[in-house]
């Protein structure tokens, strides 16, 4: 009996684990997955749709509705987190960089809420991932201010002091030399857009984060995004007096940050 017992053990854990989905809805592509709570890992594959035409609130919807569909999970009763790229305050999204202009002072949480049929967390895509990586990653058990930035479509920020989470920083709108927002020079879609080597890119990034670095004095950068995969193509080539890291879990960091907040 001991024996069978035994063998059962690790099927009974897995089954008892505890799980949350996320979904991380950026500029370009909207992913999802199922997160460990636990460990702060995926439990599933990751799934992606590109981020529809213009990403109006209907057009965004159904394509969050088609990535539960695939991963089977569109009538779990797993908690659901949402991250998404603008300022969310109190449910509503107050911003609308890399989105329809539909979404500003839209309704945001309860409209995902009452489409997709159940209650969410809804949450800034940068701060889901910094919640992350404070949690599970690069800046867990850091003491001081972390401050990470999400390079991509556009610059996601985050800050955490002591692992707590300041929401909404939104540094990428930083205005910066004949810039009205940084992240239309330094972002990754830049480098992409205008064919910047490793090295071109650097030079600017160096400037933003020399300039972020002044004006917040912090203990550590974390750096994550898609390009994050690509960390050592360009961060050696930065110098700057904080320590500069790439996120552990790269492009994944948003869905488990969502879910883990959805968790809670």
């Amino acid at each position: 009996m001991s024996s069978i017992l035994l063998a059962l053990t690790p099927v009974a854990k897995l089954a008892t684990m505890a799980k949350a989905i996320g979904v991380d809805i950026g500029g370009t592509g909207i992913k999802a997955g199922i997160v460990d709570l636990e460990h702060g890992t995926m439990a599933s594959d990751r799934v992606r749709v590109p981020t529809p035409e213009g990403a109006s609130p209907q057009d965004v919807l159904t394509a969050v509705q088609t990535v539960l569909r695939t991963l089977d999970v569109h009538e779990s009763t797993l908690p659901l987190g949402v991250a998404f790229p603008a300022i969310v305050k109190r449910g509503k999204t107050l911003s609308a960089a890399n989105v329809s202009k539909e979404w500003l002072h839209f309704d945001a949480e309860r409209f995902f809420r009452d489409g997709l049929g159940r209650n969410i967390v809804f949450v800034n895509d940068a701060d889901a991932a910094g919640v992350a990586e404070a949690r599970h990653g690069a800046a867990r058990d850091v003491r001081g201010l972390t401050l990470l930035t999400t390079l991509g479509t556009g610059i996601g920020s985050a800050l955490l002091y002591d692992g707590v989470l300041i929401p909404n920083s939104e540094l990428g709108h930083l205005n910066f030399r004949e810039f009205d927002s940084v992240e239309t020079w330094a972002a990754t879609s830049a480098r992409e857009r205008e064919g910047l080597s490793w090295e071109a890119w650097a030079e600017r990034l160096q400037a933003f984060y020399t300039h972020i670095e002044f004006l917040f004095s912090p203990d550590l950068f974390v750096v994550g995004g898609g390009v994050s995969k690509n960390a050592g193509d360009f961060l050696p080539l930065l110098e700057l007096n904080t320590p500069i890291v790439p996120a552990i879990h790269r492009n994944n960091s948003g869905i488990i940050g969502a879910a883990s907040l959805a968790g809670d």
